[in-house]
């Protein structure tokens, strides 16, 4: 904005600026914490019915963008600004597993997604109104082009549910909740996304921020 010449003397004002709906969500799930995180590690599973999934275990060190991935007694590191023909797999796995365990962050992260206004709609699963945006990523680039979510908050800005429609379709692939919450130095995370049958879970184990230590 550009502002005009005048006579009188005012003292300046600034204008303190209005959080976008990501801005809210992101930060009610501790963004504001995440520029002292040093390493996320985590596990990644589905449990069908009586059948526990095993799981894919991370290390991921943001400020380098490095990548350790676990299996077994096998370990893979890569950065993740050099992805090549070998770490190329593994880190298709790594993104979609840390997308589920961060997705309140992606809203802010994935600059090149779109994220409509937020609309009153029903939670596929707990059936009751909540408000709702909608992230859309383009439909070139990536590993999910032109797939879309709708995600619901509640009033206090938390996740509680989404649906997956994978190329912008019609129709969710996949609906499931954000449950379980838990506060990892200020980083809050839903360890349970479940379907409305209740026997599906993808669930987070071995869950552990670190942080910087700041001397003052």
């Amino acid at each position: 904005m550009l502002s005009c010449k005048s006579d009188k003397s005012e003292t300046p004002t600034k204008d303190k600026k209005e959080l976008t709906i990501a801005e809210k969500i992101a930060n009610a799930h501790g963004f504001e914490n995440w520029k002292n995180v040093t390493e996320v590690q985590f596990t990644f599973a589905v449990d069908r019915d009586t059948i526990k999934g095993s799981g894919r275990s991370w290390s991921w060190l943001p400020k380098k963008d490095s990548v350790y991935a676990f299996d077994g007694n096998d370990t893979l590191k890569y950065s993740r600004k050099n992805i090549n023909s070998t770490s190329i797999t593994p880190d298709r796995a790594f993104i979609n597993d840390k997308y589920w365990l961060l997705v309140p962050f992606q809203l802010i992260w994935d600059t090149t997604a779109t994220i409509s206004e937020p609309v009153k709609a029903t939670a596929p699963i707990s059936k009751t109104d909540m408000d709702m945006i909608t992230i859309l990523y383009p439909s070139e680039g990536g590993y999910t082009p032109g797939d879309a979510y709708d995600i619901y908050y509640d009033k206090h800005y938390m996740i509680k549910e989404w649906s997956f429609r994978k190329g912008n379709s019609e129709e969710p692939q996949l609906s499931n909740t954000f449950e379980n919450y838990r506060d990892y130095n200020g980083i809050k995370i839903a360890i349970d996304h479940k379907k409305d049958n209740g026997k599906w879970n993808l669930n987070f184990t071995d869950v552990k921020v670190k942080t910087e230590i700041k001397v003052f």
